[in-house]
């Protein structure tokens, strides 16, 4: 029988039947089976692990519960003696104890610890079988990362588990991520590299749930001082790791660092109040909109059948001053990430009114006349917003220009489409894709740095009136 956190409801006991089952396959329940009946009816309603024996005494299960009576209550009823999960073994039970946690987190990681400890033969699924999650950080990584795998490696990261059910561990996650703040994000991040300057951080930064160091928003040290509190914590060294935070905030507050000793009291008091924050599976968020630049880049290559992986990536929007004046910007992408040495900007000059067609028009023979003449490399994509009459816009420089174009696509924004020169049919891929999120980083970035620019010149103008 697994364990997993919302009860079987055939297993828990209702008005009708919240008595002991008295009968196991056609016999008299024995009298330790009974004893153990009547001693779960006395365990507290409270997070914990129950562990049952048999009659001499060897663990022969263990599981967690938010309610240690009710759960481990539902053994005893005649559902579980008919149910074929537990049917066989039921009437092995002599005995139960249980330990008290302080919330459903710490009994989800006491359980797993305890059955890798004491490896009891009716969880040997569980301690047997690969297939089952487990949470793994990446020690040897600048900035390590915090994951669920099924796939454990065997180098470089440090394990816990298994556990017997992800959405439980996936809830257990981000409940810690809010305290420790560290990344999920697949990235690969190396302290001091330029690049990650201009990275835009997924939405968890946004609601401070990570420190981002995608955006170089905390340092090597103080990241991974976070990265062994949770550790600390998930081998169960709360009370340690609580005392060394205490110590910690009195320190920050006698050197005046008032700011660094309200962070640690909102950590210490998250971590005290863990029990409050209600059940596992509530927590288990949705996946985060983030960008994986690398896979992003292959996936590319595979969409557009290139025949190597992109590097250079370049974007060009427009954007309308008050419907008088256009601009444009160039942002350039180098491995997936922006490039903010490369990003441009361009004044309409040859176009009056309002003319997207005519404008990108303009702006591609102007780049690409300028690369050409001055032996310059092409980036490896050009990407233009909009749909098909804008990307022929563009073709229709290049061709006017006598200049072979780079790989050019145009991404549509209501129904994120992508299309290619000569093709009457777009591309539409998932929403999950990394390849389209890469894309739309891009779009986004340079509608963001046309819009800018865009402000610039309206308070410029409104100042010269």
């Amino acid at each position: 029988m697994t364990h997993d956190e919302q009860d079987d409801p055939r297993l828990n006991p209702g008005d009708d039947d919240a008595a002991a089952a008295e009968v196991i396959a056609g016999q008299p329940a024995p009298l330790g089976f009974r004893h153990a009946a009547t001693k779960v009816k006395t365990f507290p309603q409270s997070p914990g692990i129950y562990l049952m024996k048999d009659e001499v005494g060897r663990v022969i299960y263990i599981g967690k519960a938010k309610n240690l009576r009710s759960r481990a209550g539902s053994y005893f009823l005649k559902a579980a003696a008919e149910d074929q999960r537990t049917a066989d073994w039921i009437g092995e039970i002599a005995d139960i104890d249980f330990m008290l946690c302080d919330s459903e987190v710490d009994a989800l990681l006491t359980e797993s610890r305890l059955i890798k400890d004491i490896q009891p033969k009716h969880n040997r699924d569980l301690k047997d079988d690969k297939s089952f999650p487990y949470l793994m950080i990446t020690t040897r990584e600048d900035f390590p990362r915090v994951e669920i795998t099924r796939e454990p490696k065997q180098k470089g990261v440090k394990l816990y588990g298994p556990f017997a059910s992800a959405g439980a561990l996936r809830g257990a996650i981000a409940v810690l991520q809010r305290i420790f703040k560290f990344r999920t994000c697949s990235l690969d991040i190396i302290e001091g590299e330029e690049k990650w300057k201009w990275f835009r951080p997924c939405l968890l930064a946004s609601i401070d749930q990570c420190t981002a160091p995608c955006n170089v928003r905390i340092d090597k040290e103080a990241y991974r001082r976070d990265i062994r509190r949770l550790m600390t914590f998930l081998e169960g060294g709360k009370v340690k790791l609580l005392r060394e935070m205490g110590n910690e905030m009195m320190e920050a507050s006698k050197r005046l660092d008032f700011e660094r000793a309200a962070v640690l009291r909102d950590e210490i008091s998250m971590l005290e109040r863990l029990d409050e924050r209600g059940e596992l599976e509530t927590h288990a968020q949705p996946e985060v909109f983030y960008i994986d630049p690398k896979k992003g880049l292959l996936g590319l290559r595979k969409v557009l059948s290139l025949t190597k992986t992109p590097r250079v990536i370049e974007g060009v929007d427009i954007a309308h001053l008050g419907g008088k004046e256009t601009v444009a910007s160039l942002v350039q992408f180098i491995d997936g990430l922006p490039f903010k040495p490369g990003y441009r900007r361009f004044r309409i000059q040859d176009v009056s009114g309002i003319d997207d067609f005519r404008s990108i028009y303009e702006v591609v023979s102007r780049r690409f006349r300028k690369l050409s003449d001055d032996g310059e490399a092409f980036p490896d994509i050009l990407l233009i917003d909009g749909g098909k009459g804008q990307l022929n816009a563009a073709l229709a420089a290049f061709r006017d220009q006598r200049i072979e174009p780079p790989t050019l696509i145009s991404l549509a924004k209501r129904e994120e489409e992508i299309f290619r020169p000569g093709e009457s049919d777009s591309i539409r891929l998932s929403k999950n894709s990394f390849a389209l999120r890469l894309l739309q980083y891009v779009r986004d970035e340079s509608h963001r740095f046309a819009q800018h620019y865009h402000h610039l010149l309206r308070n410029k103008s409104t100042l010269d009136r």
